[in-house]
C-alpha cells in the first residue's frame, strides 16, 4: 500500500513538474523540474503512506466500535478497494491525458478519475469477492467463507453453556461460521469466577464447551471484537450485533427470543429445535416406561421417554421403580415443552409371571 501511495504522489509530482517546466523557456529546466518533483513526490508519498492509509483505517475501526451500523464492514472494504483501483488507473492515465491539446489536457484526467470511481465502487460493492478472485485467485479468507456456506451464526452465553449446539454441529445440520462475541466471552469468564458454586460450574462448563467447539467440530469459530460501548445489557448487544451482521442468533433463552422478535432479528432456539425433532406421540399408542418418581397429584407416577419428554401416568404411583406398559390418553404442548398423560396397562414384571 505504501508503494501505491508513493507512485500516485510521484505521478502528481511529475505532472506538477511538467506544468512548472512548461512556464520556462528552457527545455532542460522542464525536464529537471519533472524528474526532481516526481522523485521527491515518490519519497514523500512513501513516508506519508502510513498516515494516509494505516492510521485513518485504525481510526475508522475505532469509530466503528463506538458508532456501529453506519456502514457495514464488508461494504467499507469494498468501497476502499474500488477507490484504490480507480486511483491507480487514473494515475497511470494522467500523463498521456494531460498531453491532449487545448483545455482537454487540464480537465480530462479529473473527469476520467471521477468516471472510474463511479464505475469501480459499485462493482466492488456488488461483486467484490468475484472481482478479487479474478485478479488474485482464491484467497484463504474467501475460500473459508465459500467452504462454510458463507452464513454466520452468533452464539449467546446460554447456548454455549447448554452445550447441545456442539452435538447439533456434529450431525452436520449446521453449516457456516460460528461467531462468539467478545462480550459473551467476557460474560462467561465473569460467571466462571462467580463466588456462587452453581454459577461458577455453569461458567466453567461454558468455557469447556467453547473449547470443544473450537477444536472438536468441523465448523469455523471466530471471536468478534465488535462491541457497543453505549449498551450494557448483553441481550441488547446481541440484537444489535445480529442486525449489524445480518445473521441469526443461536440461543435457548426465551426472553432473548421475545426481545429479538420485536426488533426483527431471527433467533434459532435450541429448545424449539429439540421439540420439533421429538417423535410424534398420538393418543391411544402403547409403550413401555419406567416409573421413577411420584407425581404432584395423588396416585400419579412420573416417567420419561428417551428424549426427555415427561410422562404423567395416572394411577402409576403403585408401580414406582417398575417398568410399566402404558396407553397414551392425551398429549399437551406447552411453552416449556411437551407433556404426555397416560394410563397403566400392565407391569412388565407381572406380565412375565
Amino acid at each position: 500500500m505504501g508503494t501505491i501511495v508513493a507512485i500516485v504522489i510521484g505521478l502528481g509530482g511529475w505532472r506538477l513538474g511538467y506544468f512548472i517546466g512548461s512556464e520556462t523557456a528552457n527545455s532542460d529546466d522542464q525536464l529537471a523540474w519533472m524528474l526532481s518533483l516526481s522523485i521527491g513526490g515518490y519519497a514523500v508519498g512513501y513516508l506519508l503512506a502510513p498516515y494516509l492509509t494505516v492510521r485513518p483505517w485504525n481510526w475508522a475501526k475505532r469509530r466503528w466500535r463506538i458508532r456501529p451500523g453506519l456502514i457495514p464492514i464488508p461494504n467499507l472494504v469494498a468501497i476502499t478497494t474500488g477507490l484504490t483501483f480507480a486511483l491507480i488507473i487514473a494515475a497511470l492515465l494522467t500523463l498521456p491525458l494531460s498531453m491532449l491539446p487545448n483545455q482537454w489536457g487540464k480537465f480530462t484526467p479529473l473527469a476520467v478519475a471521477l468516471f472510474l470511481a463511479i464505475v469501480f465502487v459499485p462493482i466492488m460493492v456488488l461483486q467484490g469477492p468475484a472481482v478479487l478472485r479474478f485478479f488474485f485467485g482464491a484467497t484463504p479468507g474467501l475460500q473459508a467463507t465459500r467452504d462454510s456456506g458463507g452464513s454466520l451464526l452468533i452464539l449467546d452465553t446460554n447456548a454455549i453453556i447448554d452445550g447441545r449446539i456442539a452435538d447439533i454441529i456434529q450431525t452436520g445440520f449446521v453449516q457456516g461460521t460460528l461467531i462468539i462475541p467478545r462480550f459473551v466471552l467476557n460474560e462467561l469468564h465473569h460467571i466462571a469466577d462467580s463466588p456462587d458454586a452453581l454459577r461458577r460450574n455453569r461458567g466453567r462448563r461454558g468455557l469447556e464447551m467453547l473449547t470443544q467447539l473450537q477444536k472438536g467440530t468441523g465448523v469455523l469459530v471466530k471471536i468478534s471484537d465488535i462491541d457497543f460501548d453505549d449498551t450494557h445489557e448483553v441481550y441488547s448487544k446481541l440484537v444489535r450485533l445480529a442486525k449489524t451482521l445480518r445473521c441469526p442468533v443461536v440461543s435457548n433463552d426465551f426472553n432473548l427470543n421475545r426481545v429479538s422478535a420485536l426488533q426483527g432479528v431471527k433467533v434459532l432456539n435450541i429448545n424449539e429445535l429439540a421439540n420439533a425433532v421429538k417423535a410424534m406421540i398420538l393418543p391411544g399408542e402403547e409403550m413401555l416406561i419406567r416409573i421413577v418418581q411420584e407425581g404432584k397429584e395423588p396416585g400419579q407416577g412420573i416417567g420419561s421417554l428417551d428424549d426427555g419428554t415427561m410422562v404423567v401416568v395416572e394411577g402409576g404411583r403403585r408401580f414406582l421403580n417398575t417398568e410399566l406398559s402404558i396407553a397414551v390418553t392425551r398429549v399437551l404442548q406447552t411453552a416449556a415443552g411437551r407433556m404426555i398423560f397416560a394410563q397403566p396397562k400392565e407391569p412388565v414384571d407381572e406380565r412375565r409371571r
